[in-house]
């Protein structure tokens, strides 16, 4: 008599039972043992259709504990075995911040409307370095662990979206220095600062997009990833960080404001360091390119799921 196939929660129960696995496979597979009972996920040929990106939120929420799970192991081991700890996630921006306030303000001079130039480049420098390393790590993060796509089955995108938790939360920590800075060159805060919030979330929903698009696409060419710290090298000075919007000219602003991240920097300045409303046409059509975006980069990815454990 033949043997009964196994159920999909006998399946995951086997592959769970080595112990010689790296903490990301560990980490996971603990928070796969908690819900046992999820349903069984048949992975179909890869489509690209924007239904994908219902069911792959439905999805996205069983494992949301994963997500968590998987976003504080990131942080567990960022600075592990590091002497200075936390205090790496304050060292870039400051010192970021060191070198350009020595060189626009000695070498050259850039406008800023009155505040300090340290104020005014942390305050750009925080918006991006959230948003550029959330990418830069997000990329490779698939193609760094290739066990966990051949062994188990969860959601590809809770990989990239840990780095974006780890990202956002050395961003909270940086923020208090910005706060720090600004007591002490008597800059004040308004109750405009409360646009900084939807600010940050679109600024992370398109961190989000670009990191979905390249993570999938990084599985099917490695040269993504080698140019990706190039590519936000230059895309870093093609945004108001370290100058003012108002140094662009004005017939070419319209044209600048065509990248999102620019006018959410922008808009993010003027409401922290200005004290004043962002200019809330440019802040709706940057909403409007991550509302686009979003999706279109969460169904490309979606589509790419089920060759990647064949490719990576």
């Amino acid at each position: 008599m033949s043997t009964p196939p196994e159920t999909g929660t006998a399946s995951v129960q086997k592959r769970s039972a080595p112990t010689a696995w790296p903490a990301d496979q560990q980490a996971i597979s603990a928070s796969l043992e908690k819900k046992l009972a999820r349903p069984i996920k048949v992975i179909r040929p890869p489509a690209f259709s924007i239904a994908a990106v219902s069911s792959g939120l439905r999805t996205l929420a069983q494992y949301s504990d994963l997500l968590y799970t998987l976003g504080l192991f990131r942080l567990s081991v960022r600075y592990k075995q590091s002497a200075l700890g936390w205090t790496w996630a304050a060292l870039q921006p400051l010192g970021l911040m060191g070198i350009y306030t020595i060189i626009f303000t000695r070498v050259t001079t850039i406008a800023t409307g009155g505040i300090p130039y340290p104020v005014f480049v942390f305050s750009g420098l925080l918006p991006w370095i959230f948003f550029s390393s959330t990418i830069s790590n997000a990329v490779n993060g698939l193609v760094l662990y290739p066990n966990l796509l051949t062994k188990m089955y969860f959601p590809r995108e809770i990989i990239p979206l840990s780095y974006l938790f780890a990202s956002f939360t050395d961003f909270c920590i940086t923020s208090l220095i910005l706060g720090s800075l600004m007591l002490y060159y008597k800059v004040s805060l308004s109750w405009h600062l409360l646009y900084a919030i939807p600010i940050v979330v679109m600024l992370a929903g398109f961190a989000a997009a670009i990191a979905l698009f390249f993570s999938a696409l990084q599985v099917h060419f490695r040269d993504v990833g080698l140019a990706m710290p190039f590519l936000l090298q230059v895309w870093m000075f093609t945004v108001p960080v370290v100058y003012s919007l108002e140094a662009i000219p004005v017939r070419l602003r319209t044209l600048y404001l065509l990248d999102p991240v620019a006018g959410l920097i922008d808009s993010f300045r003027r409401v922290v360091i200005d004290g004043t409303a962002p200019d809330f046409r440019t802040l709706t059509f940057s909403g409007a390119i991550v509302i686009v975006c979003l999706p279109l980069a969460y169904a490309f990815f979606k589509s790419s799921e089920a060759t990647m454990a064949d490719l990576i």
